[in-house]
């Protein structure tokens, strides 16, 4: 009787083990959806700054430092589903976008306007990019 029950103990601790196993490895993180979402997050936060007026260098500075940091992350996080013929072009897009950041960076927007056109130019980047490699 108690092999017997020792031996169901056993089998429905395998079990459970094997489930959380199989659920772990199957809800692994999706770092370029999140990496996507941080960016869209502070592109929105730029957006929001500029419909609230709240166009100051301190309001929106942050938010272009940040998209700068994520955007070091690009190329390692993506760079593996892209095709080996391909793989120069993406690192060139990338490469233009840090440099549009980069070059906003050095001279901050005071204003709305000048936010606004930061942003277009940064959005031309992204969409260029999403349109020759986005699945």
């Amino acid at each position: 009787m108690r092999y017997a029950l020792l031996i169901v103990l056993g089998l429905v601790i395998g079990i459970v083990g094997t489930v959380m196993t199989m659920n772990a490895l199957h809800n692994k993180p999706d770092f370029p959806r999140s990496l996507m979402t941080m960016q869209d997050f502070h592109l929105d936060a730029l957006q929001d700054n500029i419909k609230q007026n709240h166009c100051a260098t301190t309001d929106n500075v942050p938010h272009l430092q940040a998209l700068r940091a994520l955007s070091n992350d690009v190329e390692p996080i993506f760079m593996a589903g892209i095709d080996k013929e391909k793989k120069q072009d993406f690192g060139q897009k990338a490469s233009n976008m840090r440099a549009s950041i980069d070059a906003v960076l050095a001279a901050p927007p005071a204003d709305c306007a000048a936010v606004g056109a930061a942003m277009t130019k940064i959005g031309h980047d992204c969409k260029s990019c999403h349109q020759e490699f986005r699945n």
